[in-house]
């Protein structure tokens, strides 16, 4: 079984090769000779060089290997039975970190590059020769010294503020596998889903077949009930075939705001003419749907869907270690928060990740492992691995939109910069010019994915502001409140470029997590800021302008405070765009929802998945039905008049008959009441009234308490509060 799906009953499982590895650094003298020994040592005695590691595994999980950069020599031996009669045997490794060269018997195998996906190679001869074996695996990940043009697609393990930027992913982090075949194997398959509807569902099925010997076939595929064959005249050596598999009233997947998850197997074997048994058989787990996006308004099945979302990074920094539990548990948390997708920002997770989505009815916007600079030389690579992804995912129905590269621009950021304002202008001139990475590597991704798979909307890069000549553009990446501007200026800029708030992937503030006995806060306030910036990702310079430490006299009141400000941040952003669903806003996704090592960043979840302040903001913020209103002047004056507008949003897909929305104007010593009453349409976004009053002379808070009651349901509540100025204010 290569696949991500439970396997036919018939189906005989792999071994996998789990235990008694060792590894060493590399080096020439060991080179020569690391093959020859008996398993301990090398062909110079060297034994103490070896040391035993976990595979699947990082290396520098390994105390041993801790600080190493490789490469490391990985080895470990083997018994296996020799094939029989017309048995075909095959290596297969499910992930390396990144490179790798294999041997087995002293024998060179193959190479492979490519962390996310599986490389296999035939070694039936090697098999067949003797019952004793040593396979050897050189693994090198080497660290990327000019950031600015990377050559490892490592996405954000070897490039990211929200990261380690002294981590190495490297290892063998997925398992390595011997699996017997027939002389027919299935070397590559691909499933997607390109039409679904009520009436039928159409199932795209592309494979390349590796043929021992030529001759004739029959193909076979089952999709749930529904039975294909075709009888194939195959060429010695690879095949490549594609066919379609019609599937009558299916019952449809959809996302968990629109309907349930019927999932259902795709079993594709291969018999050798006059065979009894299948020479190979595969099967995946996919579900049944179509998914289309027009001007950034994402529909599936023909219903369009508003998208609240947030970037995820992997799970765990060495994500070999990530459990099915954790992977499914981030899934349940990011619906808890009422979310409809995730973001995997820059990488590719586990399958257990994509498993879990299917189940839950999440989506999922997926990038492929390209963040900001590489050098030119990788265009082929990359154009093959986001062929390899489509593969790899394609059958997931919860993976809803591909991205090629996320903010494609040179820029050699680090976690704790504090030249901020350089990068900024470095960013902002890529953003405008022409450059290799956004106009050629993009462009030849994003014909590779769409080559590949056209059943899912293709997003060349993300964070793309619109650049001559067409003054095109991508999604957004604001970050109000943070690195530029106010956190109150996302609506002005509505206002006035309306187009930059299409789809909003990327906005949010830094905050202290409670976890957080890495910061030694018993050192306030002579926190290692230094520290704390490179390792654990904390911009000390954005916070000395947004919620300065100097401020607060211990390390509980700043977390504290800076809580508030992501917070306070994530809310009013969420609102805002919520408010102009549709119009012309198709979603966003908030950056970004959990910690994969100990940092400060902007995530609302922290490494040991605590919630921070703003979890809860963004849960209240993405509830399916909310009353908002024109938010309040941080401070008013006494006689300023104001007029605010109260808009109910619903995700629901019925519409609620009869509901009242009351707002309520509090200062000190009075209160002043409105009222309103009629039907809230599905899927709307409705200006239920506007608030208007002139400030009173009461110094204190100004508060707009709004409140939505539907029958039969809990009401919806909301709160915008300001300052009314005392005299002296007003001097």
């Amino acid at each position: 079984m290569t696949g991500e799906g439970a396997p036919a009953p018939d189906t005989v499982l792999p071994d996998t090769l789990l235990e008694a590895w060792r590894a060493a650094v590399a080096d020439e003298g060991r080179r020569r000779s690391w093959l020859d020994g008996d398993g301990e040592g090398d062909g110079d005695g060297h034994a103490d060089a070896w040391q035993p590691i976990d595979v699947p595994g990082h290396w520098r999980s390994t105390a041993a290997f801790a600080e190493a950069d490789g490469p490391l020599l990985y080895r470990t031996r083997f018994a296996h039975d020799r094939p029989v009669g017309d048995e075909r045997a095959w290596l297969s490794f499910d992930g390396l970190f990144y490179q790798g060269d294999v041997w087995l018997d002293g024998g060179y195998v193959g190479d492979t590059e490519g962390y996310f996906f599986p490389h296999s190679f035939e070694v039936t001869e090697a098999l067949a020769d003797r019952g004793e074996h040593t396979l050897g695996v050189e693994v090198a990940c080497a660290p990327q010294q000019d950031r600015t043009a990377k050559r490892n697609l490592t996405g954000v393990f070897q490039h990211w503020d929200c990261l380690d930027p002294d981590w190495n992913p490297g290892g063998i982090w997925r398992p390595v596998r011997l699996e017997r075949t027939g002389p027919i194997r299935i070397v590559h398959l691909r499933v997607v889903c390109p039409e679904a509807s009520a009436e039928r569902a159409v199932v795209a099925v592309r494979a390349v077949l590796d043929a021992a010997t030529a001759g004739s076939a029959l193909l076979r595929t089952t999709v749930g009930t529904v039975d294909h064959e075709q009888e194939l005249t195959l060429a010695a050596g690879e095949n490549q075939l594609q066919w379609t598999v019609t599937v009558p009233s299916p019952a449809l997947w959809w996302p968990h705001a629109l309907g349930d998850q019927p999932l259902c197997d795709v079993v594709v074997e291969v018999r050798a003419q006059g065979a009894e048994a299948p020479s190979h058989r595969r099967t995946l787990r996919t579900g049944l749907r179509q998914v289309t996006m027009r001007n950034w308004v994402l529909s599936v099945n023909g219903e369009r869907l508003f998208l609240k979302g947030s970037n995820a990074g992997p799970a765990r920094m060495a994500l070999a270690e990530a459990s099915a539990e954790e992977l499914a548990g981030d899934v349940a948390l990011a619906k808890e928060a009422g979310l409809d997708l995730l973001r995997l920002h820059a990488h590719i997770s586990r399958p257990e990740l994509y498993a879990a989505a299917d189940e839950a009815g999440l989506l999922l916007w997926q990038d492929l492992p390209l963040q900001w600079g590489y050098a030119r030389g990788v265009r082929r690579q990359a154009v093959r691995q986001a062929r390899e992804a489509v593969d790899l995912l394609g059958h997931h129905p919860s993976v809803a939109v591909w991205c090629g590269h996320n903010e494609p621009f040179p820029l050699d950021v680090e976690p704790g910069r504090t030249e901020l304002a350089a990068v900024a202008v470095r960013f902002l001139a890529a953003q405008e010019l022409p450059g290799w990475n956004k106009t050629v590597l993009d462009r030849s991704v994003k014909r590779a994915l769409e080559k590949a798979d056209r059943s899912r909307p293709v997003i060349a890069h993300s964070g793309v502001l619109p650049h001559l000549p067409q003054l095109d553009g991508t999604d957004s990446h604001l970050y109000f409140g943070w690195y530029h501007g106010d956190e109150r200026d996302l609506t002005p800029l509505a206002r006035t470029a309306p187009r930059l708030l299409r789809f909003v992937s990327e906005f949010g503030a830094q905050a202290v997590p409670a976890a957080a006995d890495f910061c030694r806060p018993e050192r306030w306030p002579d926190l290692d800021w230094d520290h704390l910036g490179r390792t654990h990702a904390l911009q000390k310079a954005i916070f000395d302008r947004r919620v300065p430490p100097a401020d607060h006299a211990t390390f509980d009141s700043w977390r504290a405070a800076t809580q508030a400000y992501q917070a306070e941040v994530i809310r009013h952003h969420v609102e805002g765009l919520r408010r102009l669903k549709y119009r012309p806003t198709g979603g966003f996704s908030q950056f970004c929802f959990a910690d994969g090592h100990p940092a400060v960043t902007w995530s609302v979840l922290d490494h040991e998945r605590n919630p921070k302040a703003g979890f809860e903001a963004l849960r209240l913020a993405c509830r399916p039905v909310i009353v908002v209103a024109d938010r309040l002047p941080a401070t008013v004056r006494p006689g300023d008049p104001l007029a605010l507008d109260v808009h109910a949003v619903s995700d629901l897909r019925h519409p609620l008959e009869g509901a009242e929305v009351a707002a309520r104007l509090v200062w000190p010593g009075g209160e002043h009441a409105w009222r309103w009453g009629g039907d809230l349409p599905a899927d709307s976004c409705v200006r239920v009234g506007t608030l208007q009053f002139v400030v009173p002379d009461a110094p204190g808070e100004l508060a707009v308490e709004l409140r939505l009651v539907v029958d039969g349901a809990e009401p919806v509540t909301n709160r915008y509060q300001a300052r009314i100025a005392v005299e002296r204010d007003r001097r």
